[in-house]
C-alpha cells in the first residue's frame, strides 16, 4: 500500500485534527463570560494582519478593542487578556496531545534510525558480527535534569496523557470531556516546587515511559540481533539530577538527596512487583508458581511494608528469575519465556537504583569548602597550604586522609558538601554502586579542582571511593585547555591509581549551554568538537577510556535540535563508545514523554553510534582544510558575538526589554534563576536557561545564530564561497550545525518587536540584532540551496509554523504588557497597582510560549 509523504501524514493527522478539535474547544464555556473562545480567533487574525502592516503590539491590541469590544473598562481589558492567555495555554496542550497521538503515524518507527533499520543494514552489508561487537561495548545515557522549563503540574500531565489516548482512538465524547476538564484545571503553581517535588515529577517518566521502552529495546536486541543471547552490556543507562544537583540550588540538602534515592529504589521495586504480578497470572506451572509467589511476597514487603528494609537482594531476585527461566525452558516448552527475558533485561538495566543520581557542585563553592577543611585541625594541613605551588599542593594532597564529619563544621555550605559525599556512600550501600557514583564539578578550570574534589572523599574517610570525579568544562577558555588539565591528572600517581580502580575510564562533561552563552553558537560547538578531539588524543596516549557527557539543553543554542545527527557526525578522532547527554525541561516531555517518542529518540541515539562506528567508519573525519575553515568561521563569529556581548546596552536590553526578570516569578523550578542573590544583574551569574529563554520570548533567538551570518559573509566577500559550500555538503557536523541554526531562525519573529527600532535608548541595538538575523537567514538559504528555512524537514517546519501561530496572540499580549510597564514606570506618578497587574500578565504569558516551542530553553 502506498505510504503518504511525511508532510501529508502530518497535515492529515495533526494539522487537520487540531483545527477540528480546536473548534470544539473554543466553543466550550469555561467561565461566566463565555465569548472568549469567539473573540480569540478574531484577535489572532488582527495580530497576523497587524504585524504584516508594521503595527506595534500596542496598536494591534487597541485596534482589536476598538473593533470588537464595546467601550470596555480597563479591568475588562485586563480580564480578557488573562482569559486569552488561559485559552492559548490549553490550545498548546491540545496541539501537544494531537502531535503525540499521531507520532507513530507521522514518524516511521521502523524506518531510518530504528533498531530494525540498523539490524537490516548490518545484514545487507554483511556486518552482523561488527554490529554485535558494537552492542557489546556501546552505551547511551540520558540524564534527566530538573532545569526549570517544564511547568505543568501533575494534574495537567495526567489530562495530557488521557487526551492523547482519546485522540488516538478518535473518541469525541472523551475528548470533549477532557477539554472541558482542561479548561477548568489550574496550570499555575502558587509555590515553587521543592527539589523532591521535581524528582517525583520526573520519576513518573521513568516508571511510565523509560522502564517499558528500554526493556523492550533490550529484548529486541536480544531476540533479533544477539539471536536469543541475553545482553551482557547494559546499553541503555539512565541518569538523574533532581535531588543531587547542588550547583546554585541551596534547596538541595543531604536529606533531600537521600530521600530521592529512596524514592528511586521504591519506584523500581514497585515496577518489578507489578511485572511479577503479571507473570504470576501466566506462570502457574508446578514448581515455578512457588518461586514466583516467593518473589512477589518479598517485593511486596520491600515496597509497601518496609521502613527502608529490603527483603530480597538484587542478586537473589536475578537468581530466582534465572531458576524460573531454566524450569520453563526444560519442563514447560519455553512458555512465556519472552516475558521472563523482558524482566531479566530490565533488572540488568535498572538494578535497585533505577537511575544514577549524580551529585553536582560548583568549583567556586568547593574553594570555600576547602578553605574550611584547611582550617580544621583534624586535617593537619600546613598553615601555608594556600601559598604552596600547584605541584606542592598535589604532592601534599596525594597523601592526605581523615575522617571528617558534618558536625566538624558550622558553615551550611560546607556541611552540605561533606554531607553529599557521606550520602553517596549511604546510597551505594542501600541501592548499589550505580545508584550514585558520579560527582560533577561545574565550572571546572584546573586539574587542582578535580584533585581537591577527590581529596575531599579521602578526607571524609572514603579511602578508595567507588566514584567517578567528572570535570565540567564550559567556557571557551576552559575548553581550550581541557586536554592539558586532564594530562596533569593522568600523570599524577594518586589520580592514576584512582582511575585504575574505576576501570581506567574517565568521564568528562562539556557544557553547550554556558559555552554558547560565553562564546556564541559557532564557537561553542566548534570549541567542544576540538576539545573532544584533543581529550580523546591525550586519553588514548595514557590508555584511558574517555567518556564524553554532553550538557545539552532543548534549543540549538544549548546543544539541542537534531542531536542524533551530531553523534552520527563524530569522526574517528573522537571517542564515542558511549553517548551521554542531559535531557531537561519540556524536552523530556516532547522527546521522551510517550512510549513512541521515547523509543524513536532512544533508537536514533543507538543508531547514531552504530552509524559512526559500524557503517561509516572514517567517513566523517574532517580534512585539514575543513578544520581551517571551521576554525576561521568560529573565530569570526566569536569576535562578532563578543563585541555584541560587550555592548554597553547588552545587559540593559535584556533587563528592560525582555522577560528575563520574570523567570524567577514563575514557580516552575526549585533553583534560583541567578547564581548570585544580588539585585544587580551580573552577566556571569546569569543562568543559561533564563538567558536563552528570554531571547526566545522576544522571538529573536540570538544565541542560536548571532555571528553565523557575519562569519559566512566573510567568505562571500572574499570570493571564497565555494569553500563553505563544499564544507556544508561534505561535513555532516557542519551541516547539522547549520540546520539547527535554521531551526533557531525559523522560531524567530522580528515583527513582534519591530517597534523597538524607534526606541530612543535601544533602537540601534535592536537594529544590530535584526541586521545579523537577516544576513544569517540570507546566507543559510544560499548555503543550503533552500527557498525557505527547514525546507528539508517539511513536517517539522509545519509543526513550528502551527505552534508559532497559536502563540502569536499570547506574545502580542506579552509585548503589550511590557510596553505598558515601561510606560507606567517612566511616568511621573507610576501606578504601582497597574504595574503589578501587567507584570502578572507577563509572567503568565511565559508558560504557553515555553511549552509551545518545546525546546525554547
Amino acid at each position: 500500500m502506498y505510504t503518504l509523504p511525511k508532510i501529508e501524514r502530518f497535515n492529515q493527522n495533526v494539522a487537520s485534527k487540531y483545527n477540528i478539535y480546536n473548534s470544539v474547544f473554543i466553543t466550550l464555556p469555561f467561565d461566566e463570560i463565555n465569548n472568549t473562545g469567539v473573540l480569540l480567533p478574531l484577535f489572532s487574525e488582527v495580530c497576523e494582519n497587524g504585524f504584516k502592516n508594521n503595527q506595534s503590539p500596542e496598536e494591534i491590541f487597541d485596534t482589536f478593542v476598538s473593533k470588537y469590544l464595546d467601550n470596555p473598562t480597563q479591568q475588562e481589558k485586563e480580564s480578557l487578556m488573562f482569559r486569552f492567555i488561559q485559552y492559548i495555554e490549553r490550545q498548546v496542550v491540545l496541539f501537544d496531545a494531537i502531535e503525540d497521538a499521531a507520532f507513530s503515524v507521522v514518524n516511521n518507527l521502523e524506518g531510518r534510525g530504528s533498531l530494525r533499520d540498523m539490524k537490516e543494514n548490518a545484514e545487507q552489508k554483511n556486518k552482523q558480527e561488527e554490529l554485535k561487537e558494537f552492542l557489546e561495548n556501546f552505551k547511551i545515557r540520558t540524564v534527566l535534569t530538573a532545569h526549570p522549563t517544564q511547568f505543568y503540574p501533575g494534574s495537567v500531565l495526567g489530562i495530557i496523557t488521557d487526551l492523547t489516548e482519546a485522540i488516538r482512538e478518535n473518541n469525541l465524547n472523551s475528548i470533549k470531556e477532557l477539554l472541558a476538564q482542561l479548561g477548568k484545571t489550574p496550570f499555575i503553581k502558587h509555590e515553587k516546587p521543592t527539589p523532591y517535588d521535581e524528582a517525583v515529577s520526573l520519576i513518573w517518566y521513568l516508571e511510565n515511559v523509560f522502564y517499558e521502552t528500554a526493556g523492550a529495546m533490550m529484548q529486541y536486541i536480544q531476540k533479533n540481533i544477539l539471536k536469543g543471547e541475553m545482553p551482557k552490556n547494559d546499553i541503555l543507562n539512565l541518569g538523574f539530577w533532581p535531588g543531587g544537583d547542588r550547583d546554585g540550588n541551596p534547596y538541595v540538602t543531604t536529606e533531600i538527596t537521600l530521600k530521592v534515592a529512596d524514592r528511586l529504589r521504591t519506584s523500581i521495586l514497585k515496577s518489578y512487583y507489578n511485572d511479577i504480578r503479571k507473570l504470576k497470572r501466566k506462570l502457574t506451572f508446578a514448581g515455578v508458581d512457588i518461586i514466583i509467589a516467593d518473589i512477589e511476597s518479598k517485593l511486596y514487603r520491600s515496597v509497601f511494608y518496609s521502613q527502608g528494609e529490603i527483603f530480597i537482594t538484587l542478586e537473589d531476585l536475578k537468581d530466582k528469575l534465572l531458576q524460573v527461566k531454566m524450569l520453563v525452558t526444560t519442563k514447560h516448552q519455553s512458555l512465556y519465556i519472552d516475558e521472563i527475558d523482558l524482566l531479566l533485561n530490565k533488572l540488568n538495566l535498572f538494578g535497585f537504583h533505577f537511575a544514577t543520581l549524580d551529585i553536582r557542585q560548583n568549583s567556586k563553592i568547593h574553594a570555600r569548602v576547602f578553605d574550611a577543611i584547611i582550617a580544621n585541625k583534624k586535617t593537619n594541613f600546613p598553615e601555608n597550604y594556600k601559598s604552596l605551588s600547584e605541584e606542592d599542593k598535589f604532592n601534599f594532597l596525594s597523601n592526605v586522609f581523615s575522617d571528617l564529619d558534618v558536625t566538624d563544621f558550622e558553615d551550611e555550605i560546607v556541611k552540605s558538601t561533606i554531607g553529599s559525599i557521606k550520602a553517596m556512600k549511604t546510597i551505594q550501600q542501600n541501592n548499589g554502586e550505580k545508584a550514585s557514583n558520579r560527582y560533577i564539578i561545574s565550572n571546572n578550570e584546573s586539574a587542582l579542582h578535580v584533585f581537591e574534589t577527590l581529596s575531599m572523599f579521602h578526607l571524609c574517610g572514603w579511602k578508595n571511593p567507588t566514584v567517578d570525579i567528572v570535570p565540567l568544562f564550559e567556557s571557551v577558555e576552559d575548553l581550550e585547555k581541557a586536554d592539558r588539565v586532564m594530562e596533569q591528572l593522568y600523570t599524577n600517581v594518586t589520580y592514576a591509581n584512582h582511575l585504575k580502580m574505576r576501570g581506567n575510564e574517565q568521564t568528562i562533561m562539556l557544557g553547550f549551554s554556558d559555552g554558547t552563552k560565553d562564546g556564541g553558537y559557532l564557537m561553542a560547538n566548534w570549541g567542544i568538537y576540538k576539545a573532544k578531539e584533543a581529550l580523546t588524543a591525550i586519553s588514548r596516549k595514557y590508555d584511558i577510556k574517555v567518556v564524553f557527557f554532553d550538557g545539552r539543553g532543548g534549543p540549538p543554542a544549548r546543544g539541542g535540535g537534531k542531536t542524533h545527527q551530531f553523534y552520527a557526525s563524530l569522526g574517528p578522532k573522537i571517542e564515542s563508545q558511549q553517548l551521554q547527554l542531559t535531557v531537561q525541561g519540556q524536552t523530556i516531555s516532547s522527546n521522551f514523554g510517550t512510549l513512541d517518542s521515547c523509543r524513536y529518540n532512544l533508537e536514533n541515539l543507538v543508531s547514531a553510534g552504530a552509524k559512526n562506528q559500524v557503517f561509516n567508519t572514517n567517513q566523517n573525519e574532517l580534512t585539514l582544510s575543513e578544520n581551517a575553515i571551521l576554525e576561521q568561521l568560529a573565530e569570526i563569529s566569536f569576535k562578532k558575538y563578543i563585541d555584541f556581548k560587550n555592548h554597553p546596552l547588552f545587559v540593559p536590553y535584556l533587563e528592560k526589554m525582555s522577560t528575563l526578570n520574570y523567570y524567577a516569578k514563575t514557580n516552575i523550578g526549585s533553583r534560583p534563576s541567578k547564581r548570585n542573590a544580588s539585585d544587580k544583574l551580573n552577566f556571569a551569574d546569569l543562568r543559561a536557561i533564563p538567558f536563552v529563554g528570554s531571547w526566545s520570548q522576544l522571538k529573536q533567538n540570538v544565541p542560536g545564530f548571532f555571528g553565523v551570518g557575519t562569519a559566512l559573509k566573510n567568505y562571500e566577500d572574499n570570493n571564497e564561497w565555494q569553500k563553505v559550500s563544499d564544507l556544508y555538503h561534505n561535513s555532516l557536523f557542519f551541516k547539522t550545525l547549520i540546520e539547527n541554526s535554521m531551526m533557531a531562525l525559523s522560531k524567530s519573529f522580528f515583527p513582534l518587536t519591530a517597534y523597538m527600532k524607534n526606541d530612543k535608548e535601544f533602537g540601534d541595538f535592536w537594529q544590530l540584532i535584526y541586521t545579523e538575523f537577516l544576513e544569517t537567514k540570507r546566507l543559510l538559504l544560499k548555503l543550503s540551496g533552500y527557498s525557505a528555512l527547514m525546507e528539508n524537514y517539511p513536517d517539522g517546519k509545519a509543526s513550528v509554523e502551527l505552534r508559532e501561530k497559536i502563540v502569536l496572540p499570547l506574545l502580542t499580549i506579552q509585548q503589550y504588557a511590557l510596553l505598558k510597564i515601561k510606560e507606567l514606570k517612566e511616568s511621573e506618578t507610576p501606578n504601582e497597582k497597574q504595574i503589578a497587574i501587567y507584570e502578572k500578565i507577563v509572567t503568565r504569558s511565559l508558560f504557553g510560549n515555553i511549552n509551545a516551542s518545546r525546546n525554547s530553553a
